[in-house]
């Protein structure tokens, strides 16, 4: 696992790491529910079994981009995936690395971001990003770096609200949902 000091990024990653650095202790103990639980998806916490929407990843190498606490990574891991994950955010990592301990599982962590992969062309069968680097990162650099780390023939799997629905969300929660106009700029 490699975790330094968060490296000098355009200004939106450094709000970004900012943002998921200051999460509250409830943050780790619904990303331990989640390391604990089957994989759901969304909002609604669809689970895997009736949405289907993991490839088989038995055998395979698997990149999550903007893995924060990793629990996808935990569950491809459990499914027989090759994992790694990357994130820009060093506490993140680190309280991947903690429930790593705590589960006894192991995969690869990579302090990083998807604009930038630190890893050589065509090295994953399967890149995904579930809400990470599909809604954080910049969609022009971070899409061609998975498409260049991919295999021939891989699959890129990418899980997240629209943009329009992000813009239109306050920057805090209890502010309320979304509403009919835009808030905040993409970027």
């Amino acid at each position: 696992m490699t975790i330094g000091s968060e490296q000098a990024y355009p200004d939106y990653i450094g709000r970004n790491q900012k943002a998921w650095s200051d999460r509250d202790s409830d943050y780790a103990a619904t990303m331990r529910a989640k390391w604990a639980s089957e994989p759901s998806w969304g909002i609604w916490d669809i689970p895997e079994s009736q949405l289907r929407l993991l490839p088989d990843v038995t055998g395979r190498d698997v990149l999550e981009i903007g893995c924060g606490a990793a629990y996808l990574c935990a569950w491809l891991s459990q499914r027989g995936a090759r994992v790694t994950g990357i994130d820009p955010t060093a506490s993140q990592l680190q309280l991947a690395t903690r429930f790593q301990r705590e589960f006894d599982l192991h995969f690869s962590l990579v302090a990083g971001v998807g604009e930038m992969l630190p890893f050589p062309d065509e090295a994953f069968d399967v890149a995904i990003s579930e809400y990470g680097a599909a809604i954080w990162a910049d969609p022009y650099a971070w899409v061609p770096e998975a498409a260049r780390v991919l295999r021939p023939g891989g699959e890129l799997i990418i899980v997240g609200n629209s943009a329009l629905l992000t813009l239109c969300v306050a920057e805090r929660e209890e502010e309320g949902p979304a509403g009919n106009e835009l808030l905040r700029p993409y970027f």
